[in-house]
């Protein structure tokens, strides 16, 4: 990983090539953004490949109890290690990672019958044995616990920290409320907490930023909560995508070997996930990759 400068500001996993439009639909936290624009969010260069390739894991390989799951050493003056994509000239591996998205304030919504989960999207992963990783806020554990233990409890996946509220860790993002001053670290071990209390195992030491934002700061505040921090090198856009082809034609235009891809575990707002994933997974073992889950590719160095 290369320094990570003073003055470090806002960053995200968007290129700067991508439309507003596409950047929407990625980064607006699903139902939870409310009608904040992408155009407040401040833009910035794509993280340089040293910075956000993986280095030599510090831990045993994935075969290991998910305590033991590999990470990367600390960045520059002990911050969070950011991790973006595996190796580009090893095996032909893709990381399928979904974001499963619930804040804080949406039990009303919950309660009057929207969905935020996607059972049929995790039923058919287990049909195709596709290896995932799922990044899991806390409150969508709260609201569905036996989904969240029957996901971390089935060997094909492990569960990641998306934070607890899936507010905004650094601003402007999108419209996305800001994480109160100084309760970063506290965020991302109440939703571990939370995945203790559903009894979910397979828990990586993982996390993503909601909307992919973050700064230098807050890499330094979350740093004792020892997690790698995961973000991604192939948007998929299925948030609020009508249709699955085309997030099945950008993903399979996108990926390379060693990527991880973002994709959502949210029916309610991505719903045609589960559609493009049969077409994205068989296409990709023909191009001849093996799925995987992050940990497999940390563990690749």
């Amino acid at each position: 990983m290369i320094p990570i400068p003073r003055r470090r500001p806002v960053r995200h996993a968007l290129a700067p090539a991508l439309t507003p439009a596409l950047a929407a639909l990625l980064c607006l936290p699903l139902a939870a953004c409310g009608g904040g624009s992408p155009g407040t969010a401040e833009r910035s260069k794509s993280p340089a490949p040293s910075q956000v390739s993986a280095a030599a894991p510090q831990s045993p390989p994935p075969s290991a109890r998910p305590s033991a799951a590999p990470t990367l050493p600390p960045g520059p003056g002990g911050t969070t290690p950011v991790f973006s994509h595996g190796r580009r000239d090893g095996a032909k591996r893709v990381a399928l990672t979904f974001d499963a998205d619930m804040t804080a304030d949406q039990d009303k919504r919950a309660a009057r019958g929207e969905r935020f989960d996607n059972p049929q999207l995790i039923t058919t992963l287990r049909r195709l044995k596709v290896p995932a990783t799922v990044f899991m806020t806390g409150k969508w554990a709260e609201q569905y616990p036996d989904q969240a233990k029957s996901i971390g409890g089935d060997a094909l996946f492990e569960v990641a920290d998306h934070s607890y509220t899936h507010h905004a860790f650094s601003t402007p993002c999108y419209g996305l409320p800001a994480v109160a001053r100084g309760t970063a670290r506290e965020d991302v071990e109440r939703a571990f907490a939370a995945f203790r209390k559903a009894g979910v195992e397979h828990v990586v030491p993982y996390f993503r930023f909601p909307g992919g934002c973050y700064d230098e700061a807050v890499l330094r505040e979350i740093a004792p909560a020892k997690v790698t921090a995961v973000q991604w090198d192939v948007i998929s856009g299925d948030a609020f995508a009508k249709k699955a082809g085309p997030v099945a034609d950008q993903v399979l235009a996108q990926v390379k070997p060693g990527s991880v891809v973002v994709m959502h575990c949210t029916h309610s707002a991505a719903p045609v996930t589960e559609e493009a994933i049969r077409r994205i997974v068989p296409e990709l073992r023909a191009r001849g990759y093996e799925l995987v889950r992050v940990s497999d590719l940390i563990a690749g160095g």
